[in-house]
């Protein structure tokens, strides 16, 4: 009997710069989605790869003084080599400049055209050139691109649109017949209520602008706009052609799921589906729009060296440990957070101490009293009977999280399986059992009952720790490692354990938080300031009085100040601001001892966004003047000058 198929993809990951951390869980999740459904024994495809067009990538590239086509190709390598490192299973990695997919594009574009759903127009509005979106005028929040945030520019150009509007209540029907087509809930409402009520726009599906794009081939003055382009990956990875269906397409489309990013929901829920209609395809079964893994509570940033990278993090920490936090640490429906601080002591309390712990003691005694040789439980109790269901029960709790795709919670279950057996260790005292002859039975009992949770612990680890896992069932020489195999405790026959190795080394975390400053954070800074250095014009940059009329400068006293415990730079000062106290947050740890601020008039940025920093809120900046490379001097007022006295 032929296998059930599954085909599941994750967004092609755009070649403007090398992927961070965030951008690589999406890859890990998926992988861990398919490895479990192989596990299920379903033949499933997996596909990823890159985006490679658009006039970002023409920018990026002409800045660089280099082609569009060497751009992609570094970067697309980069993206390869990063999903690599963290050993994802893809079947397929596709290139929006592979010439396959070019050409069927093209035939896209074209078929869509002679059909009417495609027409010649002139766009007017503003632009959006990192998100590659139009917007108009009432679209704009606070004059900026509603997705990033950033400035947008004017832009007027003949263009081809897209009559979305053709297809908008088929597309609401469908949704309303398929509840589970969007993912999460939260992301359903928010598609139907801020973009399908309101109103579809036509779409705009062609640039003159710029050249770096797949051409329309029956009007060169035009390129194919970046989503017409993008989305099709997901059918002509399979072989789709409008001309001639490949057998790929045939046996794995529609998709059963998308993963993506919550940023481009829109595009997979609304243009996707209507570009499918178009063509009198099927749609996708679902999309999980996942959220985004932040730095703290912050974006990533460079220049705030808080950007983090998984080949940074796997030199560190190792590929397993990575898998793991990306893993277990993101919520389905809320962003997650990302610090060296919460990965370090996440690692130390559930990898070191609670996983790794109990594999390496249990394989250790085994070889201990019993010279390794494992054979079935004989003297059972009620003690055997709890560890016995909580390990029949974790995996049917495993399987039910990762049909909806709840990871986090999977890995929790599995967790609380090895915390379970330990406490079995400290409840069954094994090394006094060994003291006394006539309780070697019950030792054995024992030692049998740890080694079969901890088979258990590997068989369900393996979609997640795949290398980990590997070494589970290696350790204690299990001959059976599969989901079948899990439907009874304590099948599995005699059998020998080898020896016991560390899966996960304890971590230093004041050594290690050293090292990562001086070999990542502190670099990455350096980095960032020169590449701002190369993008300064020459003299000074000017505003307008409207600008700096925005930032409220005023005097505060310094009431108290002392070291963070958490960061070497910071020190918490609370100010009298002339109106209230105030907590503040400054990198000046190195230059001030607390005791040299206190009592001191300082300039206060009052209106700056409150920040949160090493666990705590800092409400506002204090103004300081780099003297030189390595002094900076804080900006001291007349101790006559009343505190809350607004500078202007």
């Amino acid at each position: 009997m032929d296998k059930k198929t599954f085909y599941i993809t994750t967004a092609i990951a755009y070649t403007s710069r090398k992927p961070h951390i965030g951008n690589t869980y999406e890859i890990v999740l998926t992988d861990a989605i398919a490895r479990m459904k192989r596990m299920q024994g379903y033949d499933v495809f997996f596909c990823t790869g890159t985006d490679e067009h658009g006039q970002k990538i023409e920018e990026i590239a002409k800045a660089a003084g280099i082609s569009p086509k060497e751009h992609v190709d570094k970067i697309s390598g980069e993206v390869r080599r990063i999903w690599d490192i963290m050993n994802t299973s893809y079947d397929y990695f596709i290139r929006t400049t592979d010439d396959y997919h070019e050409k069927v594009v093209q035939k896209i574009f074209k078929k869509l055209y002679e059909q009417g759903d495609i027409y010649k127009g002139e766009y007017s509005g503003m632009y959006c050139t990192p998100c590659e979106s139009f917007w108009t005028e009432s679209q704009l929040k606070d004059g900026c691109c509603p997705d990033c945030g950033r400035p947008v520019k004017p832009a007027k150009e003949e263009a081809y649109f897209f009559r979305m509007s053709k297809y908008q209540d088929r597309l609401m029907k469908y949704i309303e017949d398929h509840p589970d087509f969007i993912v999460p809930e939260s992301r359903k409402k928010e598609m139907i209520n801020n973009f399908l009520k309101p109103g579809l726009q036509d779409l705009c599906v062609s640039r003159t602008s710029f050249k770096w794009g797949i051409p329309v081939d029956f009007d060169d003055k035009h390129v194919i706009y970046v989503w017409l382009d993008a989305l099709t990956n997901y059918i002509t990875a399979l072989g789709y052609d409008p001309d001639n269906i490949g057998e790929n397409y045939k046996k794995y489309w529609p998709a059963d799921v998308h993963v993506i990013g919550k940023d481009i929901l829109r595009f997979h829920t609304i243009y996707w589906p209507i570009f499918l209609m178009a063509l009198d395809l099927p749609l996708p079964k679902q999309v999980f729009g996942h959220p985004w893994l932040l730095f703290a509570s912050d974006k990533m940033s460079k220049s705030k060296g808080n950007v983090i990278y998984a080949d940074d993090l796997v030199n560190l920490f190792g590929v397993d440990a990575v898998r793991y936090y990306l893993l277990s640490a993101m919520p389905y429906a809320q962003d997650g957070s990302i610090t060296y601080e919460m990965f370090i002591t996440k690692y130390n309390a559930e990898l070191a101490n609670t996983l790794g712990n109990l594999v390496n003691r249990t394989v250790a005694m085994a070889n201990k009293y019993f010279g390794g040789e494992i054979n079935a439980a004989c003297v059972e109790n009620e003690l055997d009977e709890d560890l016995k269901n909580t390990a029949l029960q974790t995996v049917s709790s495993v399987l039910n999280f990762m049909n909806e795709y709840h990871t986090a919670d999977a890995l929790q279950k599995i967790i609380a399986l090895a915390q379970r057996s330990n406490k079995y260790i400290d409840e069954t005292a094994p090394w006094v059992l060994a003291k006394d002859e006539a309780s070697l039975p019950r030792l054995k009992t024992v030692l049998s009952n740890l080694i079969e949770a901890i088979r258990f612990i590997g068989v369900l680890l393996a979609p997640f720790l795949p290398a980990t896992s590997a070494s589970i069932i290696e350790q204690i020489g299990s001959p059976a490692a599969d989901l079948e195999s899990l439907t009874e405790f304590g099948s599995a026959p005699a059998r020998k354990v080898g020896e016991a190795k560390a899966l996960f080394a304890r971590i230093d975390e004041a050594k290690m938080m050293e090292r990562i400053q001086k070999e990542i954070v502190e670099p990455q800074i350096a980095a960032a300031k020169a590449e701002e250095s190369k993008k300064a014009p020459e003299g000074v940059a000017q505003i307008g009085i409207e600008d700096f009329s925005k930032v409220e400068l005023r005097v505060a006293e310094v009431l108290s100040c002392e070291k963070m415990k958490k960061s070497k730079k910071l020190l918490k000062l609370i100010l009298n601001d002339g109106e209230v106290e105030r907590q503040v947050l400054s990198g000046i740890s190195q230059w001030y001892a607390p005791e040299d601020l206190v009592g001191k008039k300082i300039i206060l940025v009052s209106n700056l966004k409150p920040a949160k920093l090493c666990g705590e809120m800092s409400n506002g900046m204090i103004l300081a003047a780099d003297c030189s490379e390595d002094d900076v001097k804080v900006l001291f007022v007349d101790p006559a000058v009343p505190a809350g006295s607004k500078i202007h």
